[in-house]
């Protein structure tokens, strides 16, 4: 009871020493919290996050709600904000693009939540031509000269799903899991066919010579005769996009998103970094040099919490070096 008291004690204390430190700042600098992000932080994430942060933190409900406006608000809602904390618009003209840039992909993240989530709960319907349209294409993607024999078939298993019907493999992440990896077998395709053309037939990690000092003489031995595992395509696609669902809605994406899209980010963002999970899951795979497919949640994990680190850091972006990447870059 003692540490709860304690605990409660310095929240309120740092709380309202927080806000005497920002009323002294501003009386110094002549400027707010908003003002001073906006100017002395590259755009980017870290200025994102940083009006994010400031915003939700804010006493006035006005300014705490600036986060969930509709897009179309936006303006308005910047409007509000410098009547609110008495900036003069025609002496601070970059203030007010600033923070349009920065709410529109603070919003642009939450619907795009939503829009994700809409698909992730929208189930496969083999009565729907559309799905059965995006199936297909899947297929001539992936094997564009291999005709498909039938709709029911075992050449499914040949792209990784588990059966004679695709359809079954989708009910964990609905119809999200159709939309990315059609979205990389059709963007992405090389480098979609080389993935899949890798999962049937692993390729062999070398052995480095560090490796090879610190394995005893069973191990070699062991090693030698042992055979790169592969894995199966489409089940670990949409294995992948779970990761990417939980990388978005956790938040942990924002540094990303903020840093690659300029303005709100859209599903085609979301889907390019599938693309990217899906290629570095490979490689990632393919280092890892598992005994065989039960040990797959474990690399699954281990990449994961890779991921992880790298969004920590506000400036980092994924990188996306794919064709159907190339207008992130070019931003």
């Amino acid at each position: 009871f003692a540490r709860m008291f304690i605990q409660v004690c310095l929240y309120f204390y740092c709380k309202c020493l927080w806000r005497c430190l920002k009323f002294v700042v501003r009386k110094l600098t002549g400027q707010c919290e908003l003002q001073r992000i906006c100017y002395n932080t590259k755009p980017g994430a870290a200025r994102t996050m940083k009006i994010e942060a400031s915003l939700k933190g804010s006493k006035s409900k006005r300014l705490q709600t600036s986060v969930n406006v509709h897009p179309d608000a936006i303006e308005k809602t910047i409007d509000d904000i410098m009547e609110l904390k008495r900036i003069n618009p025609d002496i601070n003209p970059q203030l007010g693009v600033s923070l349009q840039a920065c709410l529109l992909q603070i919003v642009g993240y939450r619907n795009l939540i939503a829009e994700v989530e809409k698909l992730r709960r929208e189930p496969y319907d083999s009565e729907n031509p559309q799905h059965e349209e995006m199936l297909l294409k899947l297929w001539k993607c992936l094997k564009p000269n291999s005709p498909l024999k039938a709709r029911i078939s075992k050449q499914w298993c040949e792209i990784g799903f588990q059966g004679d019907d695709p359809k079954t493999d989708f009910r964990g992440m609905g119809l999200l899991g159709l939309y990315n990896l059609v979205y990389f077998a059709e963007w992405d395709t090389e480098i979609a066919q080389q993935v899949l053309t890798d999962s049937l037939h692993p390729k062999y990690r070398e052995v480095t010579k560090k490796e090879l000092s610190q394995l005893s003489k069973a191990e070699w031995e062991k090693k030698k005769f042992d055979k790169a595992i592969g894995y199966s395509f489409a089940i670990v696609g949409i294995n992948i996009t779970d990761l990417a669902y939980n990388l978005l809605v956790s938040g942990a994406l924002k540094t990303h998103f903020y840093n690659v899209a300029p303005e709100a980010p859209t599903l085609t963002h979301f889907q390019q970094t599938f693309c990217y999970l899906m290629h570095e899951f490979h490689k990632f795979w393919i280092d890892e040099d598992p005994l065989d497919i039960m040990e797959f949640n474990r690399v699954r994990e281990k990449f994961y919490k890779r991921i992880l680190r790298q969004l920590q850091n506000p400036e980092m972006a994924l990188c996306p070096h794919f064709a159907a990447s190339e207008s992130l870059i070019n931003m």
